[in-house]
């Protein structure tokens, strides 16, 4: 038995927990960056991984992403692709995750002249691997980049139709800020047409009128951060009364401002009203830290009981796109381990 008092950290990892915002690129380890410029001869602009990894103090969303659409650049095989998916579900798998649901960036891939089947198949080998070598289960999510147009996202969506059997939702990211939800309400209404899920970043930079939109525009079933909501009281008890989940990142949040320290972070405030808040690590090789690091820092910042994290690991087991026989199942470990 492991005592959550005397031990957080490896009660934290017994856990079963999902992982709901996760960008693949996001996962790129700056020893892999270098890696794979050597391997391809690309020229990048800092001289050694240190200096790269210290160039990760972000002040805002747009300084963090200039860098990484940079490291992007390095990935153009499937097996790039198979290595990055693979080493990001092994590390997963040491914070006990039991089920991910990733995100990637077609448009970010497209534009270089990578197509879409190199893609999927190096995530798609490293999912099954994934499954095999480590028990973990996954959904894969295709995000709009927000600061592109509406008509890019639609021609993406076709894109990616000859994959369809692969992924189960599409989701919307990049620039919040001058780029609303109701941007995309066209190629979101076509999506749930071909019987997609929907989910989309609102409320981390931006305002609680992109949850909103977000919620009644494109009809997302889950808000990716949403942090911001707690400015409109209205909204939170919507949340809350709906069960519309959350998948916020605290780590991040604070390395992009946000939040000035994690003590100030809102997470512990939501879970009390009776939002389905969940924890996810966002793009943990830029942000420093990974799904068990973002558990830990809110553990210890915001003095979480255990009470606080068993109801966070369920969060994000009911929250997954999982079907109820799996979610009930992982409930039960879950129960099993918070009063063994």
């Amino acid at each position: 038995m492991i005592n959550f008092k005397s031990d957080p950290k490896n009660f934290i990892r017994a856990l079963p927990k999902a992982e709901l915002h996760v960008h693949i690129e996001g996962t790129l380890e700056p020893e892999m960056v270098f890696s794979l410029a050597g391997k391809y001869g690309i020229p990048l602009t800092y001289p050694d991984v240190d200096t790269l990894r210290n160039a990760y103090n972000f002040h805002d969303l747009q300084s963090f992403l200039d860098i990484y659409y940079q490291g992007v650049l390095v990935l153009k095989e499937a097996d790039d692709f198979f290595q990055l998916t693979y080493n990001y579900l092994k590390r997963a798998h040491d914070d006990g995750v039991v089920h991910v649901e990733i995100f990637f960036d077609p448009q970010s891939h497209l534009d270089r002249g990578i197509p879409l089947s190199i893609v999927f198949e190096g995530i798609n080998r490293a999912l099954a691997s994934g499954l095999k070598d480590f028990g973990i289960t996954s959904r894969l999510i295709p995000c709009f980049l927000r600061h592109l147009s509406s008509e890019s996202a639609m021609a993406t969506l076709d894109a990616l139709m000859p994959f369809r059997d692969s992924f189960c939702a599409v989701g919307l990211d990049s620039s919040e800020k001058g780029n609303p939800p109701s941007k995309f309400v066209p190629v979101f209404d076509q999506a749930r047409a071909l019987g997609l899920l929907t989910v989309a970043h609102a409320g981390e930079e931006g305002p609680p009128s992109y949850i909103w939109e977000a919620l009644d525009l494109l009809q997302v079933a889950r808000i990716d951060h949403g942090v911001g909501c707690e400015a409109d009281d209205v909204l939170c008890e919507r949340l809350a009364a709906e069960r519309i989940p959350l998948t916020v990142c605290p780590l991040s949040n604070i390395k992009l401002a946000v939040f000035k320290r994690i003590e100030q972070h809102n997470i512990k405030r939501l879970l009390k009203r009776g939002l389905c808040v969940t924890v996810s690590s966002d793009d943990p090789a830029y942000f420093g830290g990974y799904l068990l690091d973002n558990f830990m820092a809110i553990t210890e910042g915001l003095e979480l009981s255990e009470e606080d994290v068993v109801a966070l690991a369920r969060n994000s087991i009911e929250a997954s796109f999982l079907p109820s026989d799996e979610k009930t199942r992982w409930f039960n470990k879950i129960e099993r381990i918070a009063h063994a």
